[in-house]
């Protein structure tokens, strides 16, 4: 299977994942429109590592562009902040479509755009004060080049990057430490798997094109990708909690889910602010 199967592939599982997500209890849409107060906790956690590198007014009147935005509740948690001219961008058409009903009843003026975001700058014209993307996104990217490039792009001058995501040394764990069963570091190829269902409650069975490819990134390539797009690395963080319950030995935590006080310390997501220094 090529480069674009695999991208088709992981767009009809997306698809599906839309479905069920905007219906699970994880995502709470209803109680979410219900609350305009309400901040999605992945914001949240993403906030608590951009605030020092924001003015003291955070988000507020600052342009602000989602990648990878599924089906926009954060994207919309985001504008709930103070965000202007938020744009969320996806690669798949029926995330949108549900981000997009999500935002109408927020009574939020959001531009959803449709594609790749390792080529987000050839789909949208202007640029953005923040660029945020997190919680299970780049392992999604075939390739990195283009995806920095296009961030850098993007960004005005001064303008701050945030990406926050599932540490990878978790991937090369399968998710189930402490053992080491797959490669941390990427060779470029997909991990191509299947499963019926998804990170949400009661999935199994529920997502019909079950097909999934990721790519393997580790910090280095991560970082280093950034650096050659001429971004400067203000902050890299390995963070001990992530958004999801990815393994039964998780617990709960403020900021959603850790490992038990007796566990071995391992980082279970990492964070990179980086900023454009250019004109």
């Amino acid at each position: 299977m090529n480069e674009m199967e695999a991208i088709a592939a992981n767009k009809a599982n997306w698809d599906d994942r839309a479905e069920v997500h905007a219906r699970s209890d994880l995502y709470g849409v209803d109680n979410f429109i219900a609350d305009r107060a309400d901040i999605s906790s992945v914001v949240l956690n993403d906030l608590s590592i951009l605030a020092p590198h924001l003015p003291k007014s955070g988000v507020v009147d600052r342009s602000l562009l989602h990648l990878q935005c599924h089906i926009g509740t954060d994207t919309i948690s985001w504008a709930r902040l103070g965000a202007i001219n938020v744009h969320g961008l996806d690669l798949s058409p029926n995330s949108l479509q549900h981000a997009a009903r999500i935002a109408a009843a927020d009574n939020r003026d959001i531009t959803w755009v449709e594609g790749d975001a390792r080529f987000a700058s050839a789909l949208i014209g202007r640029r953005f004060d923040t660029i945020v993307t997190s919680a299970g996104t780049i392992v999604w990217l075939p390739e990195l080049a283009s995806w920095a490039q296009s961030i850098h792009d993007l960004l005005e001058p001064g303008g701050i990057f945030l990406i926050r995501d599932d540490h990878p040394i978790l991937g090369a764990m399968a998710f189930s430490p402490w053992e080491i069963t797959d490669d941390y570091l990427g060779d470029g190829q997909p991990r191509t798997y299947e499963d019926s269902g998804t990170y949400t409650e009661e999935s199994t069975g529920r997502i019909k094109h079950t097909l999934n490819h990721e790519w393997r990134h580790d910090l280095g390539e991560i970082i280093s990708s950034l650096l050659h797009a001429g971004l400067h690395i203000d902050a890299v963080a390995e963070l001990p909690y992530m958004d999801w319950a990815a393994f039964p030995q998780l617990v709960s935590c403020a900021e959603g889910w850790t490992l038990p006080p007796e566990s071995p310390r391992i980082p279970l997501n990492f964070a990179i602010v980086a900023s454009r220094q250019d004109s």
